[in-house]
């Protein structure tokens, strides 16, 4: 029985669901969603560690929580609020792709080991883990964790549904991430591999001696349509395995623990736990151990991404867009509000972008001062081609601020930027310093291209639409550095189209800080009221209960940081269109994805990637999160709510520990909706409100796609799709647009029956020059007849090279030098000792491209690593005792060598040779290859 470190909340839903691999039987807890659990909190811990180690910090996490982990990591690094949110987020987008290995692979042998289809199930993995080492490199975390859920699935089910450790093997085969050593002793397809279970069901010792005593390699056949299987061969096993009825019946499994199998269950979880960590470290070696953290979403969680119109009429934009970003960089170094990346987007016309990325702010104050004002002409510009990069380039959740003062000439990108925004769940906020009431040509209505396109954006993400004059912009642009803060939370969130009178209440809790109200339109009033009664309103600048600004249509209140926790009202009166937005910081926050059932014989939940399906109960995962881990925070309820109505649904909770719920409203609401949560912070007592701010909304269109492989430079890529639909059938319109401008054919429509599905290809051309990592966002819509419904699915796919060198650098150890290590800790510090080691790439290979120490605090030192053999020399005091040198190549192979010594009282001994090491070093782990360290 494995025990989880973290209960996150799709690991409760397996469990519910009935997922079949590893799943629980008699109260235990191994399932894929568990064992990769413990695998990456635990790698994630040694990474921490690591770093602080090498930065003379101590790493002492108060819990196992994901709160209390990050806090530890990133705590001590800077002062100010330490959210886990991006973590745990990161978390749950591993977990849900494992998931969902068992619905969008269900019949493929090489995705289970089944059938014993060993070398396509090794290919997965390599292609996959090449796939995620090239994304890193690029930065391009989402994607790489999507394939590393999937990828982890599958290497788990090779010891769940194969004989290894039945053979008695109690290491993982290394093998299966190395595809430069054979598969060796496979039983072939005409070998017998088990005897016959006379009972149907599971029986123990069914596989043959011979192959035991041969250390043969087999796997069960699996048959979900068919019961053929090779004669004499095993099957996997269980109600749903057709080929489990036909001789030799019975099964090999070990995804439960069964009374004929608790052993072998038990070792399978073992192993492939070991497994799990050692292709995490592979990936960490060669992404590094900062950026290893950044893929594992442990970061802090401010991101500045700038979208930036550079025509000729921008001069004034452009200096204040560079006077806020000198502004952050300047303010916040050194806190956790520090941004962890700058992202900045130029468009023009016809031109926009390239995306820059940085986690450098001298990098990003270097672009940004570059900018300049030039070009454009006629008065739309490529706004939406613009926010597009940035939406599809940024993590998700951002902040991303867009200046202009021009209307959108691209309004067709209107769709797929709304798609982008519920995918992302980003918010995006504009500063119009235009009029936009101009027409976007003659003889279009100027409704179609008006700055109104913008505020339908900004309210569909929770942002603001803010409309000033050039000369009033640098009071505007306050909003960013509010925003530009980490654990930013949002408190509430309303709008009303046509204004009315209207009072909104919501909750302060202790922990909120910094806590700002922001109020969108025009010929407005408001009053304040804190929960002992006192008023401020809308014309006192400074107030009883803290400031009011007001430039263009904005109005920025700052509560007084002697805020009363409780209940708050404000009263808004207005016969014109408002919005209203209170946020603070805060590490009690909540993370949320939209989820679907799934059946078969592995039955589970799935992540919806676009508008859940009109008609049924929407069904969400929630995910909690604490000041002091999840028994910090008590849920009491959590809703669907319209932004621009009153209507409040509630959910039904099933609480599956940790913090972590499934809720379902059976009733959803009628338009656009947004979640609130409420609950109680045990730490304080308080209540607390939090809400999220991207708007969502059902459909009867379901349109679906699964992304089995990644692009290959130079070649076509095929991807099939299925359009659904519970309403009129006919002629639906098909759409589909990608971030990176990569020519697509995709049928103009597809006709899908009333109540029934329709299925088409679309097929991307990758040029031939796309640097291997590129990761291709790609949305398609399906739009209904009359335009009276429509849906969308958003796709992550990742372009890499084909990979040629599967050989990791070697390395050979030199000489170690030293005064012995005296045995008294405390006289560590003045006396040293040195090593030194040859490394290649070997002469096949593409080269060595870094070399890097972990686990030792000292120095290295190397020559040109173009060399053929690269000499390294690393020195420490006695006060570190291990070294770990890691080499990594073009094609991303790790090779590492780790030694050890140990405290020696005797007398010194200096420039020992090999043959005398060996003699005098208690422990010295010298290894050549990922083989030997079982990496």
């Amino acid at each position: 029985m494995m025990s989880p470190v973290l209960g996150m909340s799709f690991l409760a839903l397996v469990l519910s669901g009935g997922a079949w691999a590893f799943a629980p039987i008699g109260g235990g807890a191994s399932t894929h969603v568990s064992i990769t659990e413990k695998a990456v909190l635990q790698k994630v811990t040694e990474v921490c560690r690591a770093i602080a180690e090498s930065e003379g910090r101590d790493f002492t996490p108060t819990g196992n929580s994901a709160e209390e982990l990050v806090q530890a990591c990133l705590g001590p690094k800077a002062t100010g609020e330490v959210s886990a949110a991006k973590f745990k987020s990161a978390l749950n987008e591993i977990y849900i792709q494992n998931g969902q290995v068992d619905r969008d692979f269900v019949n493929s042998p090489a995705h289970h080991f089944n059938s014993e289809a060993f070398a396509l199930g090794r290919r997965l993995i390599t292609d996959g883990v090449a796939s995620i080492k090239a994304n890193i490199q690029k930065e391009n975390f989402l994607a790489a964790r999507e394939t590393l859920g999937r990828v982890l699935h599958t290497l788990q089910d090779f010891y769940s549904h194969s004989n290894w450790v039945d053979l008695g093997y109690t290491e993982p085969y290394a093998n299966l991430i190395r595809p430069d050593l054979p598969l060796e002793n496979l039983a072939d397809v005409k070998t017998p591999t088990c005897s016959d279970c006379a009972n149907g069901g599971f029986c123990s010792n069914s596989i043959l001696p011979n192959i035991l005593n041969e250390k043969k390699l087999t796997s069960g056949y699996m048959g979900i349509l068919s019961s053929a299987k090779p004669k004499g061969k095993c099957s996997h096993g269980g109600a749903a395995d057709l080929t489990s009825s036909k001789a030799p019946r019975g099964g090999i499994s070990k995804d439960e623990r069964r009374s004929d199998n608790v052993a072998l269950h038990t070792a399978a979880v073992t192993v492939a736990t070991t497994a799990t960590l050692q292709l995490l470290d592979d990936i960490r070696g060669a992404a590094g151990d900062n950026n290893y953290l950044r893929f594992m979403g442990v970061a802090r969680s401010s991101v500045v991404v700038f979208v930036i119109d550079t025509t000729g009429s921008m001069s004034d934009d452009i200096l204040e867009a560079k006077r806020v970003v000198y502004e952050i960089i300047d303010s916040k170094k050194g806190t956790q509000d520090e941004p962890s990346q700058y992202i900045l987007v130029p468009f023009n016309d016809p031109e926009f972008g390239p995306l820059i990325k940085t986690t450098n702010p001298d990098v990003m104050k270097a672009e940004i001062a570059n900018l300049t004002a030039d070009g454009g002409g006629d008065l739309p510009e490529m706004c939406l081609s613009g926010l597009q990069l940035a939406l599809t380039g940024a993590p998700a959740s951002s902040n991303i601020y867009v200046f202009t003062d021009a209307i959108a000439k691209d309004i067709e990108l209107k769709e797929t930027i709304v798609a982008l925004i519920r995918s992302t769940k980003s918010t995006v906020s504009f500063f119009m310093t235009g009029d936009g009431a101009r027409r976007r040509r003659r003889g279009v209505e100027s409704s179609e291209a008006t700055f109104e396109t913008y505020k339908d954006l900004a309210l569909a993400s929770g942002g603001q639409a803010i409309s000033v004059t050039k000369e009033n912009l640098p009071q505007a642009t306050d909003v960013i550095i509010d925003s530009s803060t980490s654990a930013l939370v949002i408190v509430l969130q309303r709008a009303r189209n046509p204004g009315r009178a209207e009072t909104f209440s919501f909750l302060l809790d202790e922990s909120l800080n910094n806590i700002t109200i922001y109020i969108t339109g025009k010929s407005l009033t408001f009053t304040l009221k804190n929960p002992a009664g006192v008023t401020q309103k809308q014309n006192e600048a400074n107030g009883k209960l803290g400031t009011v600004q007001t430039v263009g249509n904005l109005y920025r209140v700052r509560l007084a940081t002697d805020k009363h926790t409780g209940l708050w009202e404000i009263s808004m009166n207005s016969n014109q269109p408002y919005t209203l937005k209170v946020t603070g910081q805060s590490t009690i926050a909540f993370i949320y994805n939209f989820v679907e059932t799934f059946d078969g014989p592995h039955p589970g939940y799935a992540l919806i990637s676009g508008r859940p399906q009109a008609g049924m109960p929407a069904m969400l995962l929630v995910s909690v999160l604490g000041r002091k881990g999840p028994a910090s925070v008590k849920v009491a309820d959590i809703a669907l709510v319209t932004v621009s109505g009153s209507e409040v649904v509630g959910g039904t909770l099933e609480d599956m520990g940790n913090g972590d719920f499934l809720v379902t409203v059976t009733k959803v609401p009628a338009g656009e909706f947004v979640v609130l949560l409420n609950g109680t912070d045990v730490v304080s007592s308080t209540v607390f409100q939090r809400q999220s701010t991207t708007q969502m909304s059902v459909s009867k269109v379901t349109i679906k796609a699964v992304v089995d492989r990644s692009m290959e430079p130079g070649k076509p890529f095929t991807l099939p799709f299925t359009v659904m639909t519970d309403a009129t059938g006919g002629s639906y319109k098909i759409s589909a647009r990608n971030d990176r401008d990569f020519k697509m054919n995709i049928p103009g429509s597809i006709a899908v029956t009333t109540g029934g599905n329709a299925t088409g290809e679309l097929t991307i051309t990758v040029p031939a020059n796309t640097p291997s990592g590129t990761d291709v966002t790609l949305t398609i819509e399906a739009v209904a007849p009359g335009a009276s419904d429509s849906n969308y699915a958003v796709l992550r796919l990742s372009v890499v090279t084909k990979v040629t060198d599967f050989t990791p650098p070697q390395c050979e150890m030199v000489i170690v030098s030293s005064v012995d290590c005296p045995a008294n800790p405390a006289a560590c510090s003045s006396n040293f000792w040195q090593l030194s080691a040859n490394l290649t790439d070997g002469v096949n290979g593409t080269g060595i491209t870094s070399l890097k120490h972990r686990q030792g605090v000292g120095s290295l030192t190397h020559t040109d690593l173009k060399q053929t053999v690269v000499a390294a020399a690393f020195n420490a005091s006695c006060c570190s005792l291990t070294v770990e040198l890691v080499a990594v190549d073009k094609a991303m192979n790790v090779g590492t060598c780790r030694f050890s010594i140990v405290r020696n009282a005797g007398p010194p001994s200096i420039a020992l040779s090999l043959p005398l090491l060996v003699c005098l070093l208690v422990s010295a782990l010298f290894t050549t290859s990922l083989r030997d360290l079982l990496i």
